[in-house]
Order: structure tokens, then sequence, then C-alpha cells
């Protein structure tokens, strides 16, 4: 059953009165099959489920296209595409408008579509964007095919169920005009975090390789950068647990690529058995030696005190004037940070990359004085803040777009 079942939308602009009208998606699109016969469109395009209709060298960094492109499908600018294809959220494809104003060619397996207007096309692709009313309108078209594929016939979706929609054209200009500012918006605090994530992402990488230097208040330079051994800089913090049978313990897991922490369920003192178990503190660096080589290292806070870990998430903190925590997380969650930690990190591939404790203590790498430490953690830190303000400006927009849509296609 389709979600917008309301003649009058729940959200509307007050000058307009008349119901909107149920209609099959025959009555505002119509197919067209032109190809690239004669080679005359160079641009491929690819069908992304955020960005829409992208050249598909800037979505997947290279071109997916065969050397002979002549039987490609042409999409002009505002036009429909369908692409039959399952991505996550989509399991039977994705619709989108050609926003673009420019002409390309699309895969033959694309269902490409000419709308009525600008605006009713754009309406669709918003619509659509929605996975719960995709999956509804494409579920009862299914067919399966020979080898449990999913096929949807270019006609099928034409006349699927009716959705409705507004069908003055002041009013479909005026919704579509909103929701363009909306868009762009969303557009540009996606740049702006994504140009912040580069900028963060080069001085950091400047910073670790000394290209850039820090000063001191009066300006001048601090020290020349010292070579020490992890085990100089760090010691291993640990606290067994004396297993209470009785007891529930929260234990911790380490995420990859250093995304944190994350918790897991309570379990018993009997569960947890004759395993190591170490009372987790705050403030301490911590690893998870099977997959510490993929970045699975990060810094314990305070709502992990009083949680346990298990002997292969070993804890260590700073030696006081010598270290930083902040810097060294900062510096193995590098690229040459992450080399340091595969280099301690011997074995087969995968799983069996575990981190040998003894040889990560061995690592020598250079370290700047305290002082500049701290100046490098705040520098970067405070890069981290406006990447985080502008995405949650960014989240802002999103869920209110979300919300208007749903008061909109009720």
């Amino acid at each position: 059953m389709m979600r917008n079942t309301n003649t009058k939308p729940v959200l509307r602009f007050p000058e307009f009165k008349e119901d909107w009208k149920p209609v099959q998606l025959k009555e505002i699109l119509k197919e067209h099959k032109s190809r690239n016969t004669k080679n005359q469109v160079e641009e491929v395009f690819s069908v992304a489920k955020e960005k829409g209709v992208i050249n598909q060298i800037e979505h997947l960094g290279r071109s997916y296209a065969s050397e002979d492109i002549s039987n490609y499908k042409v999409i002009y600018p505002n036009d429909v595409v369908y692409t039959k294809s399952p991505t996550a959220g989509f399991p039977f494809g994705i619709i989108k408008q050609n926003k673009l104003d420019r002409t390309g060619v699309v895969s033959v397996l694309y269902a490409v579509f000419k709308p009525k207007n600008v605006e009713l096309g754009l309406l669709l692709d918003i619509y659509f964007s929605s996975w719960v009313n995709t999956y509804n309108y494409l579920v009862p078209l299914v067919h399966k095919g020979a080898k449990n594929t999913m096929n949807i016939g270019n006609e099928d979706f034409l006349n699927g169920a009716k959705i409705y929609l507004p069908t003055q054209k002041d009013e479909q200009k005026k919704i579509t005009d909103f929701l363009i500012q909306i868009d762009n918006r969303i557009a540009q605090l996606t740049e702006k975090k994504e140009n912040l994530e580069l900028y963060k992402k080069g001085i950091t990488q400047k910073i670790f390789s000394q290209k850039l230097r820090f000063k001191d208040e009066n300006g001048k330079g601090f020290p020349e950068w010292k070579k020490h051994s992890i085990k100089k800089v760090l010691d291993r913090y640990s606290k067994p647990v004396d297993v209470n049978p009785s007891q529930l313990y929260t234990q911790i897991g380490i995420r990859s690529h250093g995304k944190g922490i994350f918790h897991k369920e309570a379990v018993s003192g009997k569960s947890l058995g004759n395993k190591r178990v170490f009372w987790i503190e705050e403030d301490k660096l911590i690893l998870n030696i099977v997959f510490a080589w993929e970045r699975a290292i990060t810094k314990t806070t305070s709502s992990e005190k009083g949680m346990v870990a298990s002997h292969r998430f070993p804890m260590y903190q700073p030696k006081q004037g010598l270290l930083n925590l902040d810097y060294i997380l900062l510096f193995f969650l590098t690229p040459r940070g992450k080399t340091y930690l595969e280099l301690a990190s011997p074995g087969g591939a995968g799983r069996n990359k575990t981190l040998g404790q003894s040889e990560f203590e061995k690592l020598k790498i250079y370290l700047p004085s305290i002082e500049e430490q701290e100046k490098i953690v705040s520098f970067l830190n405070e890069i981290s803040k406006q990447i985080e303000l502008v995405n949650e400006q960014l989240e802002e927009t999103r869920t209110f777009k979300r919300a208007l849509l749903s008061k909109l296609f009720c």
C-alpha cells in the first residue's frame, strides 16, 4: 500500500487549495530509448543514492564503462532514470532525475524517461528518495528471474500503483523551488565538511612529517624531535578483575579505523569463565591486538570507567612530561602511524595479523617536546570542532528535510 493517500498534504503553501490527484507514472513519464549510436556523447554517468546522477569518474574514481559506448542510453537534462540495481536500503534500485545541465550516457540496464515537465520529474526524485516509498512502489512489480534475479519491466514500472501529486503547475514549481534551496544548503554544507576533512588530512600529514613546525609563545622554535621507543613513553596499565560469578560486567569492543569504543551487553562473572579480564580506567590508550593493524586503537573516556576488557585489549598510560595521550592517538590514526601498527602485527592476512605487544613496545617513533605536542593537539582539535559543527548543521538540515517530506507526502 502506498504511503501518501491524502488529497491534501499536512504541510502546504496556503495559497493552493486544489486537491492533489492520484496519477500513474505513465501519465507523467514517457520512456525514450535514445542510444549513443554515433558516439556523439562522451560523458558517462552513474546514479548514486545520495548524489543522484553524477559523472562516473567523479563518483567512483575511474570509468567502468565499456570501450564502446555506442549502445549506451542517452540521458538528457531533467530526464528521470531508474537504475534497477540494488543498493544499500534500496533492494530494487533507485529513481533519480538528471539535475545536471548536460547530456550523458548510462548503462543499457537502466530505464530512462522524459517527464511531463521539469517540476514533476523533480517531485518524483524527491518522492522516491524515501526507501519506504520506493520499496512500496516497486515490490509489487517484481518478477523473479530464473536465477533468482529481481526484474521489473519498464512498462510495469510505469503502470504501478498511483501516487498523489499536485496538479497545479504553480504549486509544483513553488514546492520544487523551496526544496531545491534546502538541497543547495545540504550540498554547501557537505562540500564544506569534505573540504575541512581534506584540509585536516593534509595538514596532519605535514605536521607528523615535520614539514610544518610550531613555535612557542615567544615565537621561538621548539627543540628538534627525538626518537623514543614506545616502552619509554607509555607504561602498560592493567588492573585484573577478581571475577564474581554473581556480578554483571559490561565489556567493551574497539572499532577499526579509529572509530572508537562500543559497549557490549552485560555478562555475568560465570560467563566470563577463566578469561583474563581487566578493569577499564579513563584516559588510557587502548587497542585491539587482533585489528590494531586496521587502527583499532582509541582513548578510554569516563563512560567506560568500571567496565571490563579482555587481555586482547591492552591499555597504556603516558609517562608524564614525555607524552600527551591525544598526540600519540592522533599519530597512530595517520597513514604513518598505521604503518607502525602493521610492523608490529606480523603474520598472515586479515584476522591473523595479531599485534605483538612486545613488538609494539619496541617501536621507535620521533616525538616533539611535550609543549609542541600540546600545540599540535590543540590545533588539530580545533579543526575537528569545526568539522563537527558543520556536521551538526548538515544533520539538522537533513532532519528538517525528512520531516518536511513526511508532511508533504503523507
